[in-house]
Protein backbone atom coordinates (compact mmCIF):
# COMPACT_ATOMS: atom_id res chain seq x y z
CA UNK A 1 0.00 0.00 0.00
CA UNK A 2 1.09 3.81 -0.39
CA UNK A 3 -0.01 5.44 2.67
CA UNK A 4 0.13 9.32 3.28
CA UNK A 5 0.16 10.49 6.86
CA UNK A 6 0.16 14.40 8.05
CA UNK A 7 1.68 15.36 10.81
CA UNK A 8 4.65 13.01 9.66
CA UNK A 9 6.99 14.22 11.90
CA UNK A 10 4.54 13.63 15.43
CA UNK A 11 5.62 10.77 17.75
CA UNK A 12 3.34 8.71 16.78
CA UNK A 13 3.79 9.43 13.03
CA UNK A 14 7.77 8.50 13.20
CA UNK A 15 6.80 4.97 14.60
CA UNK A 16 3.30 4.37 12.18
CA UNK A 17 5.84 5.25 9.20
CA UNK A 18 8.73 2.61 10.80
CA UNK A 19 6.36 -0.11 11.09
CA UNK A 20 4.82 0.68 7.70
CA UNK A 21 7.92 0.64 5.97
CA UNK A 22 9.37 -1.93 7.47
CA UNK A 23 6.26 -4.35 6.53
CA UNK A 24 7.02 -3.08 2.49
CA UNK A 25 4.44 -0.11 2.59
CA UNK A 26 5.32 2.78 0.91
CA UNK A 27 4.82 5.77 2.54
CA UNK A 28 4.96 9.22 2.95
CA UNK A 29 4.84 11.91 5.59
CA UNK A 30 3.79 15.47 5.49
CA UNK A 31 6.10 18.00 7.07
CA UNK A 32 6.11 21.62 7.12
CA UNK A 33 10.50 21.70 8.10
CA UNK A 34 12.56 20.78 5.84
CA UNK A 35 15.44 19.67 8.72
CA UNK A 36 12.18 17.20 9.83
CA UNK A 37 13.27 14.94 6.53
CA UNK A 38 16.14 13.40 8.05
CA UNK A 39 14.37 11.90 10.74
CA UNK A 40 11.59 10.61 8.36
CA UNK A 41 14.45 9.41 6.03
CA UNK A 42 15.32 7.41 8.65
CA UNK A 43 12.05 5.65 9.33
CA UNK A 44 11.55 4.72 5.74
CA UNK A 45 9.27 7.19 4.74
CA UNK A 46 9.79 10.08 2.26
CA UNK A 47 8.72 13.46 3.08
CA UNK A 48 6.49 15.89 1.49
CA UNK A 49 7.17 19.50 2.68
CA UNK A 50 3.73 21.00 2.77
CA UNK A 51 1.94 23.50 5.33
CA UNK A 52 -1.33 22.40 6.31
CA UNK A 53 -1.95 25.97 7.95
CA UNK A 54 -1.64 27.50 4.13
CA UNK A 55 -2.19 24.86 1.90
CA UNK A 56 -5.15 24.62 -0.62
CA UNK A 57 -7.37 21.50 -0.94
CA UNK A 58 -5.70 20.83 -4.88
CA UNK A 59 -2.11 21.25 -3.17
CA UNK A 60 -2.73 18.98 -0.35
CA UNK A 61 -4.68 16.41 -3.39
CA UNK A 62 -2.47 16.77 -5.77
CA UNK A 63 0.37 14.67 -2.98
CA UNK A 64 -2.44 12.56 -2.53
CA UNK A 65 -3.49 10.77 -5.79
CA UNK A 66 -2.57 7.54 -6.56
CA UNK A 67 -2.37 6.90 -2.16
CA UNK A 68 -4.14 3.82 -1.02
CA UNK A 69 -4.79 5.17 2.58
CA UNK A 70 -4.59 8.53 4.27
CA UNK A 71 -3.86 9.03 8.07
CA UNK A 72 -4.02 12.34 9.98
CA UNK A 73 -2.01 12.67 12.63
CA UNK A 74 -1.17 16.23 12.92
CA UNK A 75 -1.54 18.65 15.86
CA UNK A 76 -0.98 21.71 16.98
CA UNK A 77 0.88 20.08 19.79
CA UNK A 78 1.05 20.78 23.85
CA UNK A 79 2.80 24.14 23.76
CA UNK A 80 0.31 26.07 21.10
CA UNK A 81 -2.50 28.14 22.02
CA UNK A 82 -6.31 27.74 21.44
CA UNK A 83 -5.75 30.00 17.79
CA UNK A 84 -3.34 26.79 16.48
CA UNK A 85 -5.54 24.25 18.05
CA UNK A 86 -8.79 25.79 15.60
CA UNK A 87 -6.25 26.11 12.37
CA UNK A 88 -4.63 22.42 12.75
CA UNK A 89 -6.42 20.55 14.70
CA UNK A 90 -9.55 21.67 13.28
CA UNK A 91 -9.11 23.11 10.05
CA UNK A 92 -5.98 20.96 8.87
CA UNK A 93 -8.29 17.93 9.33
CA UNK A 94 -10.98 19.21 7.49
CA UNK A 95 -8.64 20.35 4.79
CA UNK A 96 -6.55 17.21 4.41
CA UNK A 97 -10.16 15.08 4.55
CA UNK A 98 -11.47 17.03 1.52
CA UNK A 99 -8.15 16.94 -0.14
CA UNK A 100 -8.41 12.92 -0.07
CA UNK A 101 -12.49 13.13 -1.19
CA UNK A 102 -10.76 14.96 -3.89
CA UNK A 103 -8.29 12.60 -4.91
CA UNK A 104 -10.26 9.52 -4.86
CA UNK A 105 -8.23 8.25 -1.78
CA UNK A 106 -11.72 6.02 0.08
CA UNK A 107 -8.99 4.61 3.54
CA UNK A 108 -9.19 7.66 6.00
CA UNK A 109 -7.94 6.99 9.35
CA UNK A 110 -7.79 9.73 11.94
CA UNK A 111 -5.54 9.91 15.03
CA UNK A 112 -8.36 11.40 17.55
CA UNK A 113 -8.24 12.19 21.10
CA UNK A 114 -10.12 10.69 23.90
CA UNK A 115 -12.57 13.36 25.26
CA UNK A 116 -12.80 15.03 21.85
CA UNK A 117 -16.75 16.57 21.56
CA UNK A 118 -18.06 19.45 19.39
CA UNK A 119 -20.27 20.30 22.49
CA UNK A 120 -17.39 20.26 24.65
CA UNK A 121 -17.60 23.36 27.05
CA UNK A 122 -14.86 25.42 28.86
CA UNK A 123 -12.51 28.01 27.55
CA UNK A 124 -9.16 26.73 29.18
CA UNK A 125 -6.83 25.73 25.82
CA UNK A 126 -7.58 21.90 26.39
CA UNK A 127 -10.86 22.93 26.29
CA UNK A 128 -10.47 24.55 23.02
CA UNK A 129 -8.34 21.30 22.02
CA UNK A 130 -11.25 18.89 22.82
CA UNK A 131 -13.78 21.04 20.81
CA UNK A 132 -11.65 21.03 17.97
CA UNK A 133 -11.21 17.68 17.15
CA UNK A 134 -14.39 16.30 18.09
CA UNK A 135 -15.44 18.99 15.43
CA UNK A 136 -12.96 17.32 12.90
CA UNK A 137 -14.25 14.05 14.16
CA UNK A 138 -17.57 14.91 13.19
CA UNK A 139 -16.82 16.50 9.89
CA UNK A 140 -15.59 13.29 8.81
CA UNK A 141 -17.90 11.01 9.63
CA UNK A 142 -20.11 13.42 7.43
CA UNK A 143 -18.52 12.18 4.24
CA UNK A 144 -19.74 9.50 2.45
CA UNK A 145 -16.81 9.32 -0.11
CA UNK A 146 -14.50 8.11 2.86
CA UNK A 147 -14.09 4.89 4.86
CA UNK A 148 -12.92 6.37 8.00
CA UNK A 149 -11.75 5.02 11.38
CA UNK A 150 -11.46 7.56 14.21
CA UNK A 151 -8.93 6.13 16.94
CA UNK A 152 -9.18 7.52 19.93
CA UNK A 153 -6.50 7.23 22.18
CA UNK A 154 -5.92 7.71 26.26
CA UNK A 155 -3.12 9.11 27.73
CA UNK A 156 -0.16 8.97 25.70
CA UNK A 157 2.83 7.56 27.50
CA UNK A 158 6.45 6.79 25.79
CA UNK A 159 6.65 3.43 27.82
CA UNK A 160 8.16 0.37 25.57
CA UNK A 161 4.94 -1.08 23.89
CA UNK A 162 3.56 -4.28 25.16
CA UNK A 163 1.39 -4.98 22.18
CA UNK A 164 -1.68 -5.69 24.85
CA UNK A 165 -4.86 -2.94 24.16
CA UNK A 166 -8.00 -2.71 25.11
CA UNK A 167 -9.95 -1.15 21.94
CA UNK A 168 -13.58 -0.81 21.70
CA UNK A 169 -16.13 2.17 21.55
CA UNK A 170 -15.58 3.34 25.39
CA UNK A 171 -12.81 1.50 26.84
CA UNK A 172 -13.03 4.19 30.10
CA UNK A 173 -9.82 6.29 30.69
CA UNK A 174 -5.97 4.83 30.80
CA UNK A 175 -2.66 5.25 29.54
CA UNK A 176 -1.23 3.73 26.22
CA UNK A 177 1.82 4.14 24.62
CA UNK A 178 2.63 5.26 21.81
CA UNK A 179 4.34 2.13 20.18
CA UNK A 180 1.01 0.70 21.10
CA UNK A 181 -0.97 3.40 19.25
CA UNK A 182 1.01 3.15 16.09
CA UNK A 183 1.03 -0.79 16.23
CA UNK A 184 -2.80 -0.56 16.06
CA UNK A 185 -3.29 1.79 13.67
CA UNK A 186 -1.29 0.21 11.32
CA UNK A 187 -3.36 -2.86 12.04
CA UNK A 188 -6.45 -0.21 11.40
CA UNK A 189 -4.94 0.96 8.00
CA UNK A 190 -5.14 -3.26 6.96
CA UNK A 191 -8.24 -3.64 8.17
CA UNK A 192 -10.87 -2.44 6.49
CA UNK A 193 -13.95 -3.40 8.06
CA UNK A 194 -13.04 -1.24 10.49
CA UNK A 195 -14.77 1.68 8.33
CA UNK A 196 -17.37 3.39 10.20
CA UNK A 197 -15.94 3.26 13.44
CA UNK A 198 -14.78 6.00 16.25
CA UNK A 199 -12.69 3.93 18.82
CA UNK A 200 -11.32 4.39 22.24
CA UNK A 201 -7.76 3.11 22.75
CA UNK A 202 -5.94 2.15 26.19
CA UNK A 203 -3.62 -0.54 27.11
CA UNK A 204 -5.17 -3.70 28.39
CA UNK A 205 -5.53 -7.63 27.63
CA UNK A 206 -5.89 -8.73 23.94
CA UNK A 207 -3.06 -8.29 21.51
CA UNK A 208 -3.24 -5.75 18.89
CA UNK A 209 -4.14 -7.66 16.09
CA UNK A 210 -7.19 -9.48 17.76
CA UNK A 211 -8.64 -6.13 19.03
CA UNK A 212 -8.82 -4.85 16.09
CA UNK A 213 -10.65 -8.35 14.07
CA UNK A 214 -12.56 -8.14 17.14
CA UNK A 215 -14.45 -4.72 16.64
CA UNK A 216 -14.14 -5.12 12.36
CA UNK A 217 -17.31 -5.10 11.40
CA UNK A 218 -19.32 -4.01 14.46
Amino acid sequence: MRIVIAGGHGQIALRLEQLLAARGDEVAGIIRKAEQSDDLREAGAESILLDLESASVEEVAEHLRGADAAVFAAGAGSGSGAARKDTVDKGAAVLFADAAVRAGVRRFVVVSSMGADPKHEGDEVFDVYLRAKGEADEYVRGLDALDWTILRPGMLTNDAGTGLVRLEAHTGRGPIPRDDVAAALAELLDTPATAGLTLELISGSAPVSVAVKSVAGN
